[in-house]
């Protein structure tokens, strides 16, 4: 009897071993786990605050790149609108009378008729975000949908401009290489001739022409399609200054 006794305190102290045991191993694992969800808790914060800090970046450099683009496109604008309103006159002086026409120089009007310039926006910002794909790290859903506009504008406005470069270098240049003198119209360029073609030909005779009309009709069209192109770019930087701010 007295051996069934110590038979039986043996087996609940190892039992109670086993459970201490048991207690301590699940302890461990505890902690364990414990360590490791904090371990991945820093872990995110630390990820969320080098993003909100590369976020800032971003729309830093969005913004002062779009500061500088504003201020090329009113420029841009400014010109072309001061070249369509040109076209238009040229166009307005065709089949009327000599004498009126002598009170223009026909000569100036057609160089700054021509000199159109074309919008060549910096988008290094934009082009980096969209080509790394890290568009993603911004949580602005109104500023990557302008940002998509944006990058469509600008492939249109590309079309826009070579439709326009392509009808003056295919269409206006070889006419008029033809009609009228080139070097008479580079006074007003860089080559700032003094004198002027030695060369007698009747200029006005390019104002009673229909194919000039309709070159120059045709020019003008253009020139306002891209007009159109371009200012509806004013609205989009002014509003992704605003998303950026």
């Amino acid at each position: 009897m007295i051996n069934f006794f110590r038979k039986k305190r043996k087996t609940l102290a190892d039992e109670n071993k086993t459970l201490k045991y048991a207690r301590y191993a699940i302890g461990e694992i505890v902690l364990v786990v414990i360590g490791i969800l904090i371990a991945l808790q820093i872990n995110t914060w630390n990820q969320d605050r080098i993003s909100k800090i590369e976020e800032r970046s971003i729309l830093k450099n969005i913004h002062s790149e779009f500061l500088q683009n504003k201020k090329v496109l009113k420029d841009i604008l400014k010109f072309n609108k001061g070249c369509y309103n040109t076209t238009r006159l040229i166009l307005e002086l065709v089949g009327e009378d000599r004498e009126k026409i002598k009170t223009h120089n026909l000569d100036s009007l057609l160089f700054f008729s021509l000199e159109a310039n074309t919008f060549s926006p910096s988008d290094n910002s934009i082009s980096d975000l969209l080509q790394s794909g890290r568009l993603q790290l911004l949580h602005n859903d109104n500023l990557k949908d302008l940002l998509y506009q944006w990058d469509r504008g600008i492939k249109e406005n590309k079309i826009s401009s070579l439709r326009k470069e392509k009808k003056i270098d295919d269409d206006i240049i070889p006419y008029l290489s033809k009609k009228y003198s080139i070097k008479d119209i580079d006074m007003y360029g860089d080559l700032k001739w003094e004198n002027k073609s030695q060369i007698k030909i009747d200029k006005l005779q390019i104002l009673e022409d229909i194919e000039f009309e309709n070159i120059m009709d045709d020019y003008l069209y253009r020139l306002y399609g891209e007009i159109e192109t371009l200012s509806k770019f004013e609205e989009i930087i002014d509003s992704i200054l605003i998303e950026t701010e």
